[in-house]
């Protein structure tokens, strides 16, 4: 009898006989969040690349799962010299499962070296989604968060930390951040110098852990907070900077930079001005008035 099958399942077989690498969220610390589909991915991956292989074979015990494949070191020392023999696996058709100590790989943590590398050979990417520090701070913190930037660590010294705290200060959109527990104090108080002490903020520390707790004020206040040292994993969410109403007087200059290369005034007004979100007549008087 002649074979039946069609493309669509020819394909199918295909995809299933494929490799692929499987990057997996994790709990933060409630073992409750672990999503049914990592239990079976720990279960059934042919090989588990993790940052901690003690904690990731905890994790498995605690849910109660068997990891049956193979499991391997993954983490920043030794990333880009796991990558070949993992991407040799996935090219033999295998599975490799990535899970890092806490929320999801790459994210400020290993992953997206082998991420890229995968895409770079056409091979087969998918995601767990799940538990991460990010989101849920963003949740929790009471701010404005329709848009947001995520920052990883700030420098670790004081000058460097005080020049990316100055890149934030007309940046609109909300800014999350991880902090050591150890630099939060003076993390903050270089926010308070640069930013100034009313920014608002949030601190969560201990995200869905037994001490979750999430501290919410000015720049001012968690800074006064954090000087009697606050423990545990952190994360920060830094309010967006609030736009500021322009004076068209601090805007001639720019128009006349403009009429000085051949635009009439009335266009050159009406670009700066929309540039600017201020009333093209208001800019035109001042303009004129500048001029006598």
């Amino acid at each position: 009898m002649a074979d039946q099958s069609t493309a669509g399942d020819c394909a199918v077989r295909a995809s299933e006989a494929s490799g692929k690498l499987v990057l997996a969220a994790t709990p933060m610390g409630d073992i409750g969040d672990a999503s049914q589909r990592l239990r079976d991915a720990l279960a059934s991956a042919d090989v588990v690349a993790a940052e901690d292989t003690r904690r990731t074979r905890a994790l498995a015990k605690a849910l109660g799962v068997e990891i049956t494949g193979r499991v391997v070191s993954f983490y920043d020392h030794v990333e880009t010299a796991r990558i070949p023999a993992l991407l040799g696996e996935i090219e033999a058709g295998r599975t490799v499962l990535l899970v890092t100590d806490a929320g999801m790989p790459s994210v400020s943590d290993p992953g997206y070296r082998m991420v890229a590398a995968c895409v770079e050979r056409d091979l087969a990417v998918t995601c767990l989604p799940g538990p991460s520090a990010v989101t849920t701070a963003l949740a929790l913190s009471a701010l404005p968060v329709e848009r947001f930037c995520f920052d990883g660590f700030p420098p670790r010294k004081s000058g460097p930390r005080k020049e990316w705290l100055r890149s934030l200060r007309a940046e609109p959109r909300a800014c999350v951040f991880f902090e050591a527990p150890h630099r939060l104090a003076e993390c903050l108080d270089d926010a308070v110098e640069v930013l100034g002490p009313d920014r608002r903020a949030a601190v969560c520390r201990e995200l869905t852990k037994t001490y979750e707790q999430v501290v919410r004020g000015t720049l001012a206040e968690l800074a006064t907070w954090a000087a009697d040292s606050a423990r545990g994993e952190i994360t920060v969410v830094l309010e967006g900077a609030q736009p500021k109403a322009t004076d068209p007087a601090d805007l001639v200059a720019e128009v006349e930079a403009l009429t000085a290369q051949g635009l009439r005034l009335k266009d050159a007004c009406a670009h700066i001005a929309g540039a600017n979100n201020v009333s093209r007549r208001e800019l035109y008087d001042a303009v004129l008035a500048a001029r006598t």
